[in-house]
This record gives structure tokens, sequence and C-alpha cells, in this order.
């Protein structure tokens, strides 16, 4: 499974616990830590922890492992990395105050729609 394939995938499964805001970063041209971030974020320590949940779970059935998780027992921001992509989900207030889709600005925007062609 590629890189794209794993993105549209775990979009899917942030799609299916009403994620809000779901916004994908390609940042392979920018650096070797992964091809796309995933940023999203939910309303309540519960939905996150759910979101990152489906997520693991939807990618481990298709046989791409979490390398690592962090920050999923406060659920302010859970950090999953999947070698390829890493997917981030956040509370609001946390999303608003890191900005990562302002540090990685060098990274191209990806439209939803393309990850699902």
């Amino acid at each position: 499974m590629n890189s794209k394939e794993m993105t549209a995938l775990a979009i899917k499964a942030l799609e299916e616990k009403k994620a809000e805001d779901i916004q994908v970063i390609d940042i392979s041209e920018i650096s070797a830590i992964a091809d796309y971030f995933i940023i999203s974020n939910g309303t309540n320590r519960s939905q996150i922890q759910a979101l990152a949940d489906s997520v693991e779970e939807k990618l481990g059935r298709a046989g791409v492992s979490c390398r690592q998780i962090e920050g999923y027992d406060t659920a302010n921001w859970i950090l999953m990395d999947f070698l390829d992509i890493v997917v981030h989900i956040f509370d609001r207030d946390n999303r608003t105050f890191y900005d990562l889709e302002r540090i990685w600005r060098d990274g191209k925007q990806v439209p939803l729609s393309i990850l699902e062609e």
C-alpha cells in the first residue's frame, strides 16, 4: 500500500468518526519524516481517542501498523506515526495553538478529493 492509499484510508476513518477540518499536507519534497501529514481535530477527549482508534483499526486491517502513538491518554494532541504518513488529531485549542498548517506551509496542501481518485 502506497502513502497516497494510506492517506485516503486514514481520511476515511477520520470522516467516519466525524473529525473536524481534515487537512492533508504533502511534505515529501521538503522533509524525510513522511510523505503526508494529516491534521484534524475533534470536539472532546472521547471523540479524539475514537478518531485515533478508528485510524489505527482501519490501517491495521489493511496491513499497516502504527510505529508509534503519542498523546493518547491526554488526547490534547495525538500523533500517530505510520512511517509514510503522520496523523495529527488535536483538540480545538491545541490545534489553533500549534498551527501545524502554518509551520509546514512549505508543503503542498492536498485537496481531499484528489486522494479519493
